[in-house]
Formats: C-alpha cells, sequence, structure tokens
C-alpha cells in the first residue's frame, strides 16, 4: 500500500516499531490478537490495528502541500478536515481558515472567497450542491481534494447499482459530513435514503411490506429522503451502501435484514434474491473493519480500562467506544492532558455528548492492565503520549526509550 508524506511529529518511534513488527509476523492482517507492553507494573493492551488509516494519510498528506505550493494565497477548508483537534489545529496554525463547521454552518460568506482562493475538500468528501458552488466562484473543487478513496468507492457503487435500477439505502448519520456527501452523489442517479441505525431500518421494512400507510413515510424520514421520492415505487428494488466509519457489524446486520425483507415480500428463493437486493458488501471500509475487529480481539483479554483515543467528533472512534464499553469501563479522551494528577481522568460520555471528569479510575491494587486503541483520525505521536502519561501517573517513569528498543529487535 502506497506510503505518505506526513509530518514527523505525528509519528511515534514506539507505535512504529511496534506497527512494524506485527505487520512482518502477520503480512496477510488475519491476526486481530492485542499486543502487550510490560513496563512494570503498567501493562498496556494495544489494539492490532489503530490509528491514522489510508485516507487520513493521503488528506494529510495534500492538505500540507496545498499550503506548502501556495505561498501568499489564503487556502481554506471547506470543513474540517479530519476530526482530530489537534491536526485541524496545526492546519489552522499555518493559516488555514474554515468555511464551515461540521454541521455545514457557515463560518464565513460565500462572497469573501474569489477565484485566487485555495479551498480543500476534506476526507469525508462533500456535496455535489458545495462543488457546483465553488465552481461558480471559479475554484476548482477538484485541485486539492483530499476526499478519501474508500468513500469515493462508496459513491461509485451507488452511481452503479442506482443505474441497475435501485434505490440507495445509505446507513450513516443524517447530519455527518460524509453521509450528507454520498447522499448528495447517490440521489443524482436514484432515489435514496438514510437509516441512521437498525430501528430506522426495521421502520423502513413496514414501507416495504405495506405495514405503514405510505404518506407517513415522510413525516418518519424527514430529511432522510432525495426529492420526489415514492414510497410506492421506489422500495421495490434496493441496495444498501454506508457511511464508511459506522459499526461495520451494524451495516452487515442492516443489510442481511433488509434482504431478508425483500426475499419475503417478494417469494424470492435465495438464488434470485439479487433481483430485489443489490450486493454491495464491497463498500465497507477496510481500515473501519480492521479497527474494529482488533477492538473484539483485544477484548478477549482481562483490563482494569479502556482508553480509547480520538476527537469527540469522530463516528469511527465513538463506535470503537461503544464496542470497549460492552466490556468494561472505557473512557473515551481527547490526548494524555485528559489524565490529570489526583487520579482523574477527564473524559466525554457518549450517552450525554458531555465531558466530565472521574476520579479514582487507576485502582490502588496492581499491576494496572490498560487496553488502548484509538481512532482512524488519531496520529500515532498521540498514542505514545498517553502511554508515557500512564507510565509517570503509575511511578514507570523513562520507559518508552526502552520499550521502543525492545520492539525494535524484537
Amino acid at each position: 500500500m502506497k506510503s505518505f508524506e506526513v509530518p514527523v511529529h505525528y509519528r511515534s518511534p514506539l507505535v512504529t516499531a511496534i506497527k512494524q513488527k506485527r505487520k512482518a509476523d502477520d503480512k496477510m492482517k488475519k491476526d486481530f490478537t492485542p499486543s502487550i507492553l510490560e513496563m512494570g507494573s503498567l501493562h498496556i493492551i494495544l489494539a492490532r490495528h489503530f490509528g491514522f488509516c489510508y485516507g487520513v494519510e493521503n488528506a494529510i498528506e495534500i492538505a500540507f502541500r496545498a499550503i506548502a505550493e501556495n505561498p501568499g494565497k489564503r487556502v481554506f477548508l471547506l470543513s474540517e478536515m479530519i476530526h482530530n483537534p489537534g491536526v485541524n489545529a496545526d492546519l489552522q496554525s499555518l493559516g488555514v481558515q474554515f468555511i464551515m463547521d461540521t454541521s455545514g454552518n457557515m463560518l464565513m460568506n460565500w462572497d469573501e472567497l474569489n477565484n485566487n482562493d485555495i479551498v480543500i475538500i476534506p476526507a469525508f468528501g462533500t456535496t455535489l450542491e458545495l462543488e457546483q458552488k465553488l465552481r461558480s466562484k471559479r475554484i476548482e473543487p477538484t485541485h486539492y481534494e483530499t476526499t478519501c478513496p474508500f468513500v469515493e468507492r462508496v459513491w461509485n457503487k451507488a452511481e452503479k447499482i442506482g443505474n441497475d435500477g435501485y434505490t440507495i439505502v445509505v446507513h450513516g448519520k443524517p447530519k455527518h459530513e460524509e453521509t450528507r456527501a454520498t447522499f448528495s452523489h447517490s440521489k443524482a442517479h436514484t432515489p435514496t435514503v438514510i437509516v441512521k441505525d437498525m430501528e430506522q431500518t426495521h421502520l423502513l421494512a413496514k414501507y416495504i411490506t405495506n405495514t405503514l400507510p405510505a404518506e407517513k413515510f415522510y413525516e418518519d424520514f424527514k430529511g432522510q429522503y432525495s426529492h420526489g421520492f415514492n414510497v410506492t415505487t421506489d422500495l421495490q428494488r434496493i441496495g444498501v451502501v454506508n457511511q464508511t466509519t459506522m459499526l461495520a457489524s451494524e451495516t452487515q446486520a442492516i443489510a442481511d435484514f433488509l434482504k431478508q425483507v425483500m426475499v419475503q415480500q417478494y417469494k424470492l428463493p435465495a438464488e434470485k434474491a439479487s433481483e430485489r437486493f443489490a450486493d454491495t458488501r464491497d463498500t465497507l471500509c477496510y481500515a473501519t473493519n480492521d479497527n474494529q475487529s482488533s477492538v473484539q480481539g483485544m477484548l478477549h483479554e482481562q483490563a482494569d480500562f479502556a482508553l480509547v483515543i480520538g476527537g469527540y467528533n469522530s463516528s469511527n472512534t465513538s463506535h470503537l467506544v461503544e464496542l470497549c464499553e460492552e466490556k468494561l469501563p472505557t473512557y473515551f479522551i481527547n490526548d494524555e492532558h485528559c489524565l490529570l494528577p489526583n487520579n482523574v481522568v477527564r473524559h466525554f460520555d457518549l450517552h450525554t455528548h458531555a465531558e466530565k471528569e472521574t476520579i479514582g479510575f487507576i485502582p490502588s491494587k496492581g499491576p494496572l492492565k490498560v487496553m488502548i486503541t484509538s481512532g482512524a483520525s488519531c496520529p500515532d505521536a498521540l498514542v505514545e503520549r498517553v502511554i508515557g502519561r500512564l507510565a509517570e501517573l503509575t511511578g514507570n517513569d523513562n520507559v518508552i526509550e526502552a520499550i521502543t528498543h525492545k520492539w525494535s529487535l524484537a
């Protein structure tokens, strides 16, 4: 796989040594058991796969290149390039300005842009409508486009099966940048509807089977269907694609459920299911799958708690948190500064959508066993700093260099 030029301060000697060793031992990426780092009284259970994915490294390389190639020009990001506050802050420190926030709210007026400006499309991609908006300003949006290739693959698949006569069902968070972009690209070719979870999928099934009156659909899925959507005719042939950062198992469960609904509704033998349901399994992102499978592999171990590192608005990171929470106490943290003195951790609560502090998160009896993973937009250097901070808090100072050397020689 292609390697990218990203700023060296995002790299970690420790994590690089671990990843290189694991890659050498597992070239086919079939082993999802964690790496165990014994650091005195601190034992780190590190997920097999975590951190920057292909799409994120590609986006970072393009964004920093855009800045370097355009001295003296104004450089804008359509919205956050990735959901990592540190990386976005680095870009802002170099003069990059954001046009809108992650919800699509404007942070400036379109009239402030001119054709000498550089606009970078974020890794999530953007809508066809916003691309046209930029072109009306004589700004070519694809010149420095960081859209993840795996997101584009979803768009291409949606276009193909849409042209084959299927309606697209997008599994995603309706307000997320990537889902808004996928919805825009899909509805340009075929009727499209978004489902945010299995609950909404069961609701959609009731319209497929005519259990609910058709007119109620437009209320239940307000803002989540394409213009002109005809619930009576447009749900007769469907295919499922997803926001690539969703829980892969949930997307698969949604697809399997809707496939079975179509088979039963139209009394199809299994071999003819494709007449009503398109096969879209290849739209699941490899990194999302690997990171989630690695967490599941990690959870076979015993630990006192888990730390999941990443931006609080990161969809893929939040799903790693959800998986860990099923097994043990889990703290969703931004960085090492969330690990405070006096045995306090500052972390994000997915259920209340607010940051909170928990006292006494490190148990008094040792050795301490901690599971660690991070989202796809989290730099490896940040993971190393969290490990170093844990070592400091547990009286295992100055072990990072030794453990790095050990893994380099392994």
